[in-house]
C-alpha cells in the first residue's frame, strides 16, 4: 500500500477547542480506561471461575468483557500519550492497524450483541429447547462467526482506505485513525471509497440492529403472555442489562456513521464516549442489574479474603 503515498506519518489534531484542558482530560481519560480495564477483567475472570455462570448467556457476556478491554485500548493509550507530550505523530501503517482493529472489534462487538439478543428470545420464547438449541458447539459457533464477520468487516474497510494514495496534506481531525477523518487527506477521487465503506458500516449496523429488535419483539410479545407479574418482572429484569448496552452501543455508532458530518468537535466528542465512556459502564450496568453476577462477585471477594486470611497466618 505504502508504494503509492508518500505519507510515512499522519498528524492526529485531536479533539478540537480543547487547548489549555490537556491534562484534566488526560486525568479524565485515564480513570475511565483504567476503570474499564478492571472492570471488564473482574466479571471476565468471575466468569471464568464460577461454575454456576457457566451458561450460555455468561459465555457471551465474558466475550463482551473482553472486547471492551480490546476496544477502547485501541485508541485510548495513544490518545493520552498525545494529551501529554508534545508529539502527535502516528505511523502509516500503525494508523492502518488503528484503523484495521477499531472496526474488526467494533464490527465483532456489533454482531456480539446480536448474538446475545438471538440467546435472551431462546431462552424466553422457548425456554424447554433452551439447552439443545444453545449448546456448547452452537454458541462456540456463534462467537466464532462474530470473530470472522468482525474481521472481514474490518479488513474491507481498511483495504478501501489505505489502498488509496496520500502523497499530500497528513493531519487526521481526530485523535485517532478513523474513515472520516482519513478520506479527506487522500490525493485520489475517494467517492468510491466512501460510497462502500460507509455502505459497509451502515449494513452492518442497520442489519444487527433490526435483528436485535426482532428478537425483542418476539420477546416482548411472550413476556406479555405470562400470567403473573412477578414472572413478567423477572423475564424483563434478564433482558434489561442488555437492552441498556445495547442503546448505549449503538447510540453513538449510528450518530457517527449514519448522519451527515457536522462539525469535528462535536465528531470527536461522540467518538470519545463511544471509545472509552461506554465500554467502562458495561460492568456496572451487568453488576447493578444482575443478580447471579452480583452473587458470585460476592463469593470471589469472600474467597479471596479467605485465602489472603490463610496465607498471613
Amino acid at each position: 500500500m505504502q508504494n503509492y503515498t508518500s505519507v510515512t506519518e499522519f498528524t492526529l489534531l485531536g479533539i478540537p477547542n480543547t487547548e489549555g484542558l490537556e491534562n484534566m482530560l488526560f486525568v479524565l481519560f485515564l480513570a475511565f480506561y483504567l476503570f474499564t480495564l478492571l472492570g471488564n477483567l473482574l466479571i471476565f475472570l468471575t466468569i471464568l471461575v464460577s461454575s454456576n455462570l457457566h451458561t450460555p448467556m455468561y459465555f457471551f457476556l465474558g466475550n463482551l468483557s473482553v472486547f471492551d478491554i480490546f476496544f477502547p485500548s485501541v485508541s485510548s493509550p495513544k490518545m493520552m500519550l498525545h494529551l501529554m507530550g508534545p508529539s502527535r505523530t502516528i505511523s502509516y501503517q500503525g494508523c492502518a492497524c488503528q484503523l484495521f482493529f477499531y472496526h474488526f472489534l467494533g464490527g465483532t462487538e456489533c454482531f456480539l450483541y446480536t448474538v446475545m439478543a438471538y440467546d435472551r428470545f431462546v431462552a424466553i420464547c422457548h425456554p424447554l429447547q433452551y439447552t439443545v438449541i444453545m449448546s456448547h458447539r452452537v454458541c462456540t459457533g456463534l462467537m466464532l462467526g462474530t470473530w470472522l464477520g468482525g474481521c472481514l468487516h474490518g479488513s474491507i474497510l481498511t483495504f478501501l482506505v489505505f489502498k488509496l494514495p496520500f502523497c499530500g496534506p497528513n493531519e487526521v481531525d481526530n485523535f485517532f485513525c478513523d474513515i472520516p477523518g482519513l478520506l479527506p487527506l487522500a490525493c485520489a477521487d475517494t467517492s468510491l471509497a466512501q460510497t462502500v465503506s460507509f455502505t459497509n458500516v451502515d449494513v452492518v449496523t442497520l442489519t444487527c440492529f433490526f435483528l436485535i429488535l426482532t428478537s425483542y419483539g418476539h420477546i416482548v410479545i411472550s413476556i406479555l403472555k405470562i400470567g403473573t407479574s412477578a414472572g413478567r418482572r423477572r423475564a424483563f429484569s434478564t433482558c434489561s442489562a442488555h437492552l441498556i448496552s445495547i442503546f448505549l452501543f449503538y447510540g453513538p455508532v449510528m450518530l457517527i456513521y449514519l448522519r451527515p458530518a457536522s462539525s469535528p468537535w462535536l465528531d470527536s466528542v461522540i467518538q470519545a464516549l463511544n471509545n472509552i465512556v461506554t465500554p467502562s459502564l458495561n460492568p456496572l450496568i451487568y453488576t447493578l442489574r444482575n443478580k447471579d453476577v452480583k452473587l458470585a462477585l460476592r463469593q470471589v471477594f469472600t474467597q479471596v479474603v479467605h485465602i489472603s486470611g490463610i496465607e498471613r497466618r
